[in-house]
């Protein structure tokens, strides 16, 4: 097709459904599409590719904000300030502390386990529990 994409074609190719395509649309993530004589939106195929960015960046825990700054790093005359390699050292920071967090409460779980907690009420009041009651 020569005038673009429609939109079940866009969302298809690129895995998404058409609200996931509109919603990203609203949210600036992706640009308004030119419209057919229809009325039908037609967008460029380099959409596609855009989905697919969006949908990796969130598999890698960036939020649509975070995704739309990084999308403006990629277009000319964008912020460069905000681009990848300054927002994967950010993420990877929040990435390791939550692993941190993570990993804390997986060792107390398992030291409740160990030591036969059964009842919150009965572990707080023994000295032995390891489950941490004050903050």
């Amino acid at each position: 097709m020569s005038g673009g994409l429609r939109t079940g074609e866009v969302a298809a190719a690129a895995g998404v459904n058409v609200q996931t395509l509109r919603y990203y649309e609203r949210r600036g993530l992706l640009a308004e599409p030119n419209r057919s004589l229809g009325g039908h939106r037609l967008y460029p195929e380099r959409t596609v590719a855009t989905l697919r960015i969006i949908k990796a960046a969130q598999r890698l825990g960036f939020t649509l904000e975070e995704i739309a700054d990084l999308l403006e790093a990629t277009r000319p005359h964008g912020r460069h300030d905000v681009g990848l390699h300054a927002r994967a050292v950010t993420k990877l920071a929040q990435v390791d502390t939550e692993l941190a967090e993570l990993t804390a409460v997986r060792d107390t779980l398992r030291a409740a386990l160990a030591a036969g907690c059964d009842d919150l009420l009965s572990c707080s009041e023994s000295p032995c529990c390891p489950i941490p009651f004050t903050s």
